[in-house]
């Protein structure tokens, strides 16, 4: 029997009033939820506010600042930056000039961001700043259609105009015909492309998702009922706007009334949750990962007793958050275990995020069961989603009252799910795309005969709706004995070690697993020394032994219980961390699998060569 699932209704009274566009949305959140700091950046070591006031005039100056350069409702606009009030601007003054925004990561290659442009008919580029224009100039050259560069920065560039340019021709024209901007708006309409955004792909070449105002608006509708932001909520701004995670987070904040912060570099995350104090976090599985690993360096640099002191403590956060996440009773003794834990550990992570975090939002991927119990029980829940840039993007999330660790929560309002027999999710809703920008069998093809999406992940609905995602249908690989493998929940057991940084499994065609393994290389380094092993650079790591039997060890202790088919029976060590610029990650920092594969090709043929000289 097929299983569905499907989100909650809103009563008909309630949607009669809704808006129906990003500008209904916007304009009504700028003006009845106005705040004198709705976006704060930093510049020069000061939080700078933008007011919701000063927002609404400058999205409305380049709405007519677009019109005055000549594009008009369905031409589109591409933006190519890192995140910043400024790309805030460019997105909803292409908005409400009716103009499709086209985002585009700013890590791509010039070529890529050539192709993107002439595939969807660019007429207008919003760049960084002069660097970032000289960057891609030159390919930019052989794009037709794109006509006009603007620069999101206060330098000028040569044949650029800026923002501030920009908006003063807006003004000008404001000032010349009054309620034009209202014209512009008014006939955008719900079923109208809002934008088009290029998927990084793990495979093959972008290809654009086309989502109308209603996908974006209704998909902005379920998200916010389930995550429940509140006007005084303080949010961190992580990701990049590219990414239509953080766009559609940035929806949410600006809809609720929230103040939002913009993080000055991921490297700077850390300082910067001390100095804001967020209540709230997007971000993906990498970031939390990464925070986790510092904890445990820290207590590995302080000794013996601190490591044992988080390991017990840790233990226990899990132990606790299991009981309480699936209502389960709490004894005494593990309560009162849970109040020494978090008065001598968890309150200290607590502390270092700000001290006010109220949930940390996690997607673009997986996120380790065993992380999320670990956070949950530190005080620091993170509520996992689930969806794609295909669903605008949210199928499915938990909520921060109901936060099912280990799955990804339950359909958001009028979004269904089923599972179809070979274990792929299928979804349908008003948040599916229109489909593919110039490629109709593509469209097709992730189509169903009655019409739900092939999100491409396999997962199973438990008995209360929950969705829990196993893996990619793609990432499957089937060994030289015909078994079928599914990495990712391998990788995420591989990856609770302290000494894993990343990791990647291949063996498809092969006898067995093998795991690629990036180390966490202060973790390796502080066990060298405890071992009083002579070992200096990453190179001497990877090759030396006894750091290839603790690896080994290590991924035998966390993957003993999986069928035999499915252990990891080799490691190999790579001594650079796979990035976006070395190809190896797309910018939503998922596994280029095939990349790996051709990249590392001579390291992958070198385990199995040895596995038979020495089986």
């Amino acid at each position: 029997m097929e299983q569905v699932a499907a989100g909650d209704s809103a009563n008909e009274r309630i949607r009669v009033s809704a808006p129906e566009t990003i500008v209904d949305v916007m304009r009504r959140a700028l003006t009845s939820k106005a705040r004198p700091d709705a976006l704060n950046y930093k510049r020069e070591g000061v939080w700078r506010p933008i007011s919701s006031e000063e927002l609404l005039r400058r999205v409305r100056h380049v709405a007519l600042g677009l019109h005055d350069l000549g594009l008009r409702r369905g031409d589109r606009s591409g933006i190519l930056s890192e995140s910043s009030p400024e790309w805030v601007v460019a997105d909803l003054g292409c908005q409400f000039a009716g103009v499709v925004n086209v985002p585009l990561y700013p890590t791509l290659a010039p070529q890529q961001v050539c192709y993107i442009a002439e595939d969807s008919g660019a007429r207008l580029l919003f760049v960084q700043n002069v660097a970032a224009y000289e960057r891609v100039r030159e390919a930019l050259s052989s794009c037709p259609a794109l006509s006009a560069i603007v620069l999101l920065s206060d330098e000028g560039g040569e044949g650029a105009l800026t923002l501030a340019g920009l908006e003063a021709r807006g003004a000008r024209l404001e000032a010349e015909r009054p309620g034009l901007v209202e014209e512009l708006s008014a006939v955008v309409g719900a079923g109208d492309l809002a934008t088009i955004i290029y998927t990084s792909g793990t495979t093959g070449e972008p290809k654009g998702v086309m989502l109308t105002h209603s996908n974006v608006v209704s998909n902005l509708a379920g998200t916010s009922e389930r995550l429940a932001f509140e006007p005084d909520d303080v949010a961190l701004s992580v990701l990049p706007l590219s990414h239509v995670f953080e766009r559609g987070a940035m929806y949410m904040y600006l809809h609720h009334g929230a103040k939002v912060y913009f993080a000055e570099a991921i490297e700077r995350v850390g300082d910067n949750m001390r100095e804001v104090r967020p209540t709230i976090v997007v971000a993906v599985p990498r970031l939390f990962e990464k925070i986790y690993a510092r904890i445990k360096e820290k207590a590995a640099e302080g000794g013996r007793v601190k490591t044992a002191l988080l390991t017990w403590a840790v233990n226990v956060g899990k132990r606790w958050a299991h009981a309480v996440v699936w209502k389960k009773p709490v004894g005494p003794l593990l309560r009162l275990q849970h109040e020494v834990a978090t008065r001598l550990v968890f309150s200290k992570w607590r502390e270092a995020t700000g001290g006010r975090i109220r949930v940390f939002c996690s997607g673009g991927a997986a996120l380790p069961e065993e992380l999320g119990l670990v956070f949950y029980g530190a005080g620091l829940p993170i509520v996992q989603g689930y969806g794609l840039t295909e669903t605008s993007p949210v199928i499915c999330v938990n909520g921060a009252d109901d936060n099912r660790i280990g799955t990804v929560g339950q359909p958001i309002r009028d979004v269904e799910v089923r599972i179809a027999p070979d274990g792929e999710i299928e979804t349908r809703g008003p948040n599916v795309m229109r489909g593919y920008y110039n490629k109709p069998d593509a469209t097709r093809e992730v189509f169903t005969e009655d019409g739900w999406f092939r999100t491409g992940d396999i997962g199973a609905l438990d008995a209360g709706g929950y969705l829990r995602i196993t893996d990619r249908k793609k990432e499957l690989f089937k060994t030289s004995g015909g078994k079928y493998v599914a990495p990712q929940p391998i990788e995420e057991r591989i990856k609770q070690s302290r000494f894993v940084g990343q990791v990647v499994l291949v063996g498809n065609g092969r006898k067995f697993p093998a795991a690629l393994i990036v180390p966490d290389w202060e973790m390796l380094r502080s066990y060298a020394r405890h071992k009083g092993l002579a070992v200096e650079s990453r190179a001497d790591f990877c090759r030396h032994p006894r750091i290839i039997d603790l690896l080994q060890r290590q991924v035998d202790s966390v993957t003993a219980d999986l069928s035999r088919f499915e252990r990891v029976k080799r490691v190999a060590l790579l001594e650079r961390e796979l990035t976006i610029d070395g190809g190896e990650l797309t910018p939503t920092l998922k596994v280029k699998r095939r990349v790996i594969d051709e990249k590392y090709k001579d390291v992958i043929d070198r385990i199995y060569e040895e596995a038979e000289a020495r089986p």
